[in-house]
């Protein structure tokens, strides 16, 4: 291999890892948004896990950078919780956030 063959193989790998890292990320970001969003609106245990296991599908199956906001304010409006749109924008930030430290740390 030349020189550009590898450096070229090097770019493909770092992006393919930093592709998968930031799927982690997403998906990480995605439960815990589920988890707080099932506690707002009174489900526990299986019902919370399988909420929350709902949002990460929500994400990987539908295309849209806040189709998960959406989903979460439509259902927690739904359920009768009284919450700002911007409020579940913010706390999703603040989970991105959190799922960062978790996946790069853990």
């Amino acid at each position: 291999m030349t020189t550009f063959d590898d450096r070229e193989k090097a770019f493909e790998t770092k992006f393919q890892h930093d592709e998968d890292l930031l799927f982690r990320i997403r998906a990480r970001r995605d439960r815990l948004a589920g988890e707080w969003a099932a506690d707002l609106m009174g489900l526990s245990g299986a019902d919370a896990e399988a909420y929350a296991r709902q949002i990460v599908d929500t994400d990987i199956t539908t295309a849209g950078p806040h189709d998960i906001r959406e989903k979460l304010c439509s259902d927690l409006h739904a359920r009768g919780v009284d919450i700002s749109d911007h409020r579940v924008e913010k706390q999703m930030a603040h989970f991105l956030d959190m799922a960062r430290d978790q996946i790069t740390t853990g």
